[in-house]
């Protein structure tokens, strides 16, 4: 009895692992750049960081804002606003990337970004 419960148990298991996962993907790129403004928490490396940016339409670039990191992070800074805008922003397959060089004032790292 107690291997007949057993190879039972065995063959349901197995049968459901047969089953595949049904996906739907929901997702759709539009393939255009988002440029509504955007202030965002951002958690990296253990820590959470605020990111503002907002577009330039003269300048076709995003004007970008990282507080909480230090005047020696500037390499983070880039990190957390050049992904974030990927993600955020930019069409599917579209990285963040800067079109000036940052620069920490008063706590916050500034720079410029646009999709590419």
């Amino acid at each position: 009895m107690n291997r007949t419960i057993i190879l039972a148990a065995s063959l349901a298991a197995l049968a459901a692992c047969a089953e595949k996962p049904k996906v739907n993907v929901t997702h759709q790129s539009t393939g255009k750049v988002q440029t509504k403004s955007r202030s965002e928490p951002i958690f990296y490396n253990g820590k959470t960081y605020q990111l503002d940016y907002s577009y330039l339409e003269s300048a076709g670039a995003f004007d970008m804002k990282v507080a909480g990191m230090g005047a020696k992070q500037q390499s983070d800074a880039v990190a957390v606003a050049t992904s974030s805008l990927g993600y955020f922003a930019c069409p599917e397959g579209q990285k963040g990337r800067l079109t000036n060089a940052p620069k920490y004032d008063g706590g916050h790292w500034r720079m410029q970004a646009r999709c590419g």
